[in-house]
C-alpha cells in the first residue's frame, strides 16, 4: 500500500524522512504529491534503494480557473509520475473528471466543491480516480468533523453506485502526521468506506504509478499494446 505525502517545502516534513518513517510503517510506496509551486528536491531512486520503499514523483496542481489547470496539467505531464489536480470548486471538479490526463481529483468536496452522479459517472468513463481523504476525519473537530464524514459517505457511494475509480490517503504534511496502513484501513471500516476499499484505495497509487511508468516507458504503444506486441503482430 501507498500513502501520498505533501514534503518539505510544501509541508513540513523533508521527503527523505518521510520515506524512511513509511517504510517503518510497513508502506510499499509513497507518492510525493507537492503543489506545483512548491516542489520538492529530492533524489527518487537513491531513496527507494535506501529504503526499500518505492517513490514516485507526483505533482498535485493547484490553479484558479479551469483554463490555467488546463496548462499545468500539459506542463507536468511529460515529467510528473502521478499528476493530481486540487479541487474545492465546481469548475474545477468537472475540469478534472473530463480529463483522461489528469490521474487523480483530490479534495473534491472541501471548499465550495461537491461531487454528484454526473460527475462521478464521467470520472469513471475518463478513468479520474477521485480521493477519499481520511484527513478531516482525523484531524478535525466538532461541526467540522460531522460535515467531514459526511461529505465521504456521500463519495463513497457515488464512487461504488457508478464504479468509479478511487484512491485512499491520509494527506499528511509531516511524519508525524503518517499514520501505518493497518490504522488507515480500520478508519476506513469505522467511517464506513469498508476495510477492503480502504485497502484498495490505498494500493491504487502503487498502481497509479506502475501504469503511468509503463506508458511512459519505449515499449509503449497504446493501452494494451506495447512494441514487442506490435512486433509479434507483424510477423504472423
Amino acid at each position: 500500500m501507498y500513502e501520498a505525502v505533501y514534503a518539505a517545502p510544501d509541508g513540513d516534513t523533508p521527503v527523505a524522512e518521510f520515506v524512511e518513517t513509511a517504510a517503518e510503517y510497513g508502506y510499499g510506496g509513497v507518492v510525493v504529491r507537492n503543489h506545483g509551486d512548491a516542489r520538492a528536491d529530492y533524489d527518487a531512486a537513491a531513496l527507494s534503494e535506501t529504503h526499500g520503499v518505492d517513490v514516485v514523483e507526483g505533482v498535485e496542481i493547484r490553479a484558479e480557473d479551469p483554463s490555467r489547470a488546463s496548462g499545468y496539467v500539459g506542463s507536468h505531464r511529460e515529467t510528473a509520475t502521478v499528476v493530481v489536480v486540487h479541487g474545492g470548486t465546481n469548475a474545477l471538479n468537472r475540469f478534472a473528471v473530463e480529463q483522461p490526463a489528469v490521474d487523480v481529483l483530490a479534495h473534491p468536496m472541501t471548499g465550495d466543491g461537491d461531487v454528484n452522479h454526473v460527475l462521478a459517472k464521467t470520472a469513471a468513463e475518463n478513468g479520474v480516480r477521485l480521493e477519499l481523504s481520511l484527513r478531516p476525519v482525523l484531524r478535525a473537530e466538532g461541526g467540522e468533523r460531522v460535515r467531514a464524514l459526511r461529505d465521504l459517505r456521500k463519495l463513497r457511494e457515488l464512487v461504488s453506485e457508478f464504479d468509479a475509480p478511487y484512491v485512499v490517503s491520509a494527506d499528511p504534511r509531516s511524519h508525524l502526521q503518517l499514520r501505518a496502513p493497518r490504522e488507515l484501513v480500520a478508519l476506513g471500516d469505522v467511517v464506513d468506506i469498508g476495510r477492503e476499499a480502504a485497502e484498495a484505495g490505498l494500493a491504487e497509487w502503487g498502481a497509479l504509478a506502475e501504469r503511468n511508468r509503463h506508458r511512459a516507458s519505449d515499449a509503449f504503444v497504446e493501452p494494451g499494446v506495447t512494441l514487442r506486441d506490435a512486433d509479434d503482430e507483424g510477423n504472423q
